[in-house]
């Protein structure tokens, strides 16, 4: 995987490519503003994911995330930041970006949650998504009418590790299961959760007291 950290802030670019080209698979390259961003994707540059500040120079709040997308042949784009309140994490999400990272996280979630962006998953730290939303279980769906769910003792326990961040060979791995029977359990919880995404049904999980 090809990735591309947008940052001014040194350090933090750094650490996080110090980390990151530990991790087996990933490719990583930064730059220091919007501007070196997009330079490198003039000049051909491919990637499967950027990180994007929302402070750094260029930014402008969200138009350059609107800037950025609206361009031809972006690839997937996350925001990151350590200050963005919850409701800038949801606009971001709604004008495209394929999710919104917290500097605060834990490297090992960071590292999740931008596979999970790498593989088209869309994603939102479940409290921020919370926040954002003001608790609501799913975008119109009323919580009163919350699906009937009734799940077997391995569909749970599969919730219980997809609700704490871990990738789907992470929790194949732990229970001691291949790969695509993760899988196939994630994408029966989807439809029995009426989730689209993994974000969308830890938040259910949890409103429901099923996690």
């Amino acid at each position: 995987m090809r990735l591309l950290i947008a940052d001014d802030h040194e350090l933090l670019r750094d650490t996080l490519r110090s980390f990151l080209q530990q991790q087996d698979g990933l490719e990583i390259w930064t730059v220091g503003d919007l501007m070196e961003a997009v330079a490198k994707l003039d000049e051909g540059a491919r990637y499967d994911l950027i990180l994007l500040d929302y402070t750094m120079p260029g930014m402008n709040g969200l138009e350059g995330l609107k800037f950025l997308l609206e361009r031809p042949d972006t690839p997937p784009v996350a925001l990151i930041s350590g200050i963005a309140e919850p409701d800038v994490a949801f606009r971001a999400m709604q004008l495209g970006a394929q999710g919104f990272l917290q500097k605060t996280m834990p490297a090992r979630s960071l590292l999740n949650a931008i596979r999970f962006m790498a593989e088209g998953e869309r994603f939102m730290p479940v409290e921020v998504a919370l926040a954002a939303v003001g608790g609501l279980v799913a975008p119109e769906r009323p919580a009163t009418n919350r699906p009937d769910v009734s799940l077997t003792p391995r569909e749970t326990e599969v919730l219980a590790a997809l609700c704490r961040g871990l990738t789907n060979k992470e929790i194949a791995r732990s229970m001691d299961l291949s790969e695509p029977t993760i899988k196939l359990h994630v994408k029966t919880l989807y439809r029995r959760l009426g989730a689209t995404n993994r974000t969308q049904a830890a938040m259910i999980a949890r409103n429901m007291g099923l996690s």
